[in-house]
């Protein structure tokens, strides 16, 4: 490895150990983990065991390969030490296992940043939501339909038959001769009498045909 490259490789691991200690758990959250999982677990719940996990790994595989960077450095060195190290570099970190470690920082940097952010955006989306928030819209919906106005009709007299549907003439008269004598039988002579008068009486109403009832049709008893 060049000087240049292990000069940027460097930096960016540098740049790597500063986002997990920004975005990575702590050490109170790693010790808890660490001593009480099941604790963790029940106050916070089984994703933030899995964030400390994860943040954990990511740590694990960054000292890794910073290791692996030192013993870079260390095997360009002459005699023994450089031969070494070269050898141990060979054993701890091969080419494949620093893809390995590379993939883990990237999987653990963006698992444990986006459980971050959240927290840390939250305060100013609440902000940002509450100066958005006006007063409280007064929704102009349409008023209830006034309620149908009783109808002032006059009311029947007494003895008078106002007209519904179904009704005919001669149930008129029977259910009239059957109030002005109770308990008395009715024959058909004296409804037929009493359905000739009934016609007589109120014949501005009903006009030529007396089998022609209307609804609201006011009939007067016979005097």
């Amino acid at each position: 490895m060049s000087t240049r490259r292990w000069a940027a490789t460097s930096a960016v691991m540098g740049l790597v150990a500063w986002a997990l200690a920004q975005l990575g758990p702590d050490r109170a959250e790693l010790g808890r983990a660490l001593g009480d999982p099941q604790g963790l677990v029940d106050s916070t719940g089984a994703d933030a065991l899995v964030v400390v996990a994860v943040g954990a790994l990511a740590w694990l595989c960054w000292a890794w390969g910073a290791l692996g960077l030192l013993l870079t450095a260390a095997s360009t060195a002459p005699g023994w030490a450089g031969r070494l190290s070269a050898v141990l570099l060979a054993g701890v970190l091969p080419a494949g296992a620093r893809r390995a470690a590379a993939v883990a920082v990237g999987v653990g940097l963006s698992t444990v940043g986006p459980a971050v952010l959240p927290a840390v955006v939250a305060p100013s989306t609440a902000v940002a939501t509450a100066s958005q928030t006006g007063p409280a819209l007064q929704l102009d919906w349409p008023a209830a339909p006034p309620a149908a106005p009783d109808l002032d009709w006059p009311a029947p007299a007494p003895g008078e038959h106002v007209v519904v549907r179904g009704d005919c003439l001669w149930d008129v008269a029977e259910s009239w001769l059957s109030r002005q004598h109770p308990g008395a039988p009715v024959t058909d002579a004296e409804v037929a009498r009493a359905v000739h008068a009934w016609w007589q009486a109120n014949a501005a109403v009903l006009g030529p045909d007396p089998d022609l009832l209307l609804p609201g049709q006011v009939l007067r008893p016979p005097g």
